[in-house]
Order: structure tokens, then sequence, then C-alpha cells
């Protein structure tokens, strides 16, 4: 009677606080789990799945930011990387475009746990990447710039002195960022100048000089190293071109100019603007919003691209308006956030890269301004 009343009294504390009643058998055959950013005006949050072994996800749960995120309606950050997961996959980081500021949270098994909000050093934060504790955030308003952190074992951030670097304009379209894999180089892309911007990561945590590079094609959007060191691009085409959209991949020099390796590759599509690269760095996928399709291309050892049978690999409900991808650590699933329909669309990677679908879950509400996803 004594362990039923310590029980029912467990039960009843988890309950007040809102903490999950899972027991530890369920928590080990969670395999992973995927992060939605709702981008909310008023209170942003992320929505958390746990994800199972098979790719099927459980129940949502939120969790707040502790800042506000810009609302609107489809993809009104523009960017690719609002939502992010360390290196180590332990911690969460994502922006708040709308309080200016970063947050972080510690991944538990079950939970997300809000360890940090700070100021992102400038304004309108759409995007952040991490190498090694060492985190950027870019900043798309006011004078577009990035601003570095470290972040510590604890899950705060501490400001870099003198990181703030500008762009080229006040006016860029700043849209995304990534480290290579050797921490030296931090590639950002604009996508009103068609520029990428190439900075040395310097041994303090500072960058050096900006190096400003041309985009291979007209409307360069989002940028991710592969495994290989190799950077990619995806580009949305010429203003009113039909399926026009492509892919580019450059390789990087020690004095951070690019040189083109594949130029501009087509997607078959419309207003490709997101892409994931598999674990593996042999294939990579994008997202194409304007089009409401999925196209993949597999990566060579010196950074060629080859589309993948097809191109086009999956086509969308219509009007799912997908904006970003993202795939799971071992490589066996890709997540696409459907902002059009509210939807995450649920995808199996073979070993040949094509997709299989594998359904999708609803209720994110449709055209409501998120932006970022994360898988792990």
């Amino acid at each position: 009677m004594v362990k039923n009343s310590r029980f029912v009294f467990i039960v009843m504390l988890a309950i007040a606080f809102g903490l999950p009643l899972r027991s530890h058998a369920q928590d080990s055959a969670q395999a992973g789990a995927v992060f939605v950013m709702t981008n909310a005006a008023d209170k942003n949050e992320i929505v958390a799945y746990p994800r199972n072994a098979d790719g099927s996800l459980g129940l949502k749960r939120r969790f707040a930011t502790g800042g506000r995120g810009s609302g609107g309606v489809n993809d009104p950050l523009g960017s690719q990387g609002s939502l992010i997961l360390t290196e180590n996959h332990s911690f969460l980081l994502a922006v708040n475009a709308g309080s200016g500021e970063l947050s972080v949270f510690r991944i538990h098994p079950s939970s997300l746990e809000l360890t940090d909000v700070v100021p992102c050093g400038g304004s309108e934060p759409v995007a952040v990447a991490e190498h090694k504790n060492l985190v950027y955030v870019l900043n798309a308003g006011g004078s577009s710039d990035v601003v570095g952190f470290y972040l510590e074992r604890s899950g705060k951030l501490r400001p870099i002195r003198n990181s703030i670097r500008f762009l080229t304009t006040a006016n860029s379209g700043a849209a995304s960022l990534s480290f290579s894999p050797d921490g030296q180089t931090l590639l950002i892309t604009e996508k009103l100048t068609n520029s990428i911007d190439a900075f040395q990561v310097q041994s303090d945590g500072t960058l050096g000089s900006i190096v400003v590079n041309p985009g291979a094609g007209p409307g360069t959007f989002a940028v991710e190293f592969a495994p290989n060191g190799i950077a990619l691009t995806v580009e949305t085409g010429p203003p009113g071109g039909m399926n026009a959209s492509a892919i580019s991949s450059y390789s990087v020099s020690p004095n951070e100019s690019l040189s083109v390796v594949s130029a501009s590759v087509p997607t078959l599509a419309n207003a490709t603007c997101w892409l994931a690269v598999t674990p593996n760095g042999r294939y990579v996928y994008t997202s194409n919003a304007g089009s409401s399709s999925i196209s993949g291309f597999t990566i060579a050892a010196n950074g060629a691209l080859a589309p993948l049978p097809g191109t086009v690999l999956v086509d969308l409900p219509a009007g799912s308006t997908n904006l970003d991808v993202a795939i799971t650590l071992d490589g066996k699933f890709l997540y696409s956030m459907d902002s059009g329909t509210g939807a995450l669309s649920i995808f199996s990677i073979g070993k040949d890269g094509l997709l299989t679908a594998l359904g999708e879950v609803e209720g994110l509400g449709a055209s409501v301004g998120m932006n970022g996803i994360a898988a792990i």
C-alpha cells in the first residue's frame, strides 16, 4: 500500500510540473527525435517529436524558447539553419528573430531543457552555426553581420570580444552559414547580392577579413559543407524562370576563395532553397518549395554532383510548400517541414539514395510562419 501511495504521489507531481510520464524502457526504445521551430511572434517554441526506430513519430511536446519569433506565413525568415543541433548532439540552438535573441536547449531523451537565452549581438537573427563549441549567429537586420560566442558545457553562451563581422551591405539578404568540417572556414550566403562570403576562423574564435565570392548561378540561397570539405549551395534561379533552380558545389582554397566544381546542376524544380547532406557524405537532397518536391544528387570524392535517377525523387501533396529538410544522424530517414499544410513528411533513405514515403504527421498549423527543423 505504501508503494502504491508513493507511485500515485510521483505521478501527481509529474502531472503538476508537466514532466513526461515515460518509463526507462520507453526512453531506451526511442531512437531519436525531430524538432521544429514555430517562429511564433508572441512566443517562439520548439515542437519536439520522439522518433521511433522505423522513422515514425510519437506525440509532440512544446518547449518555449524564452524569446519571440518573427511570425508570418511561409518562410518569413528566408533562411536555412534557424534551428540546429550542436556537433556533439547535446544541445539545440534556436534563433528568436522577433526579440533578437539566441536560445540554447540541452537535449534529454524525452524533453528539452532551456539553459540560456542571450542577445544575438545584432538585429533579426535568422541562422546559427556551431563547431566544437564555437557558435556564430547570422543577423539579417540592421547592418547585416555575424557575431561569435563560446558554448560552455553548462549550456551557457559566452560572447567573444571583437567577434562582430559585417557583410557586404546592410541589405544583403543574409540567408545561411556553415563551418567547414575542420572549423577553419565559415561561409555565409547573401541572397540579394548573390554572394558567398568566406571568413577564416582565427585561433581566438574571431574571424578574419571577409572574402567575397560570386555564386555560380543566380539566386544563391543556402550553403552547407559536405563531410569531405566540399561546399554545396542551392540556387533559386533567375526571376521568372520555370524549373530553373539548381545546386552547385565548390572547393575552398586556403585563401578562402571558392572554385566551382559543379556549376548549377538543375533540380528540375522551382524555389529550391534548402539542402541536407547525408552523414556519410554520399548524397544531398534539395527542398523545392515552389514545386512541392524533393530532388537528390550524389556527391563524388572530388565534390562533383550527379542527379539521382529522375532527379526529382518525390512529389509532395499540392500546396505543401516544403521548406527545410533534416536527416537523422544514422542517415536512415529524411523529414520535410511542409509549411503550406502544417505537416511533417517522412521518408526512408535507401542505400542507393532513393527516398520511400512513410507518411506524414499533421497538426503544426498551415502557413503560420514556422521555420527550422533538426533531427537526431
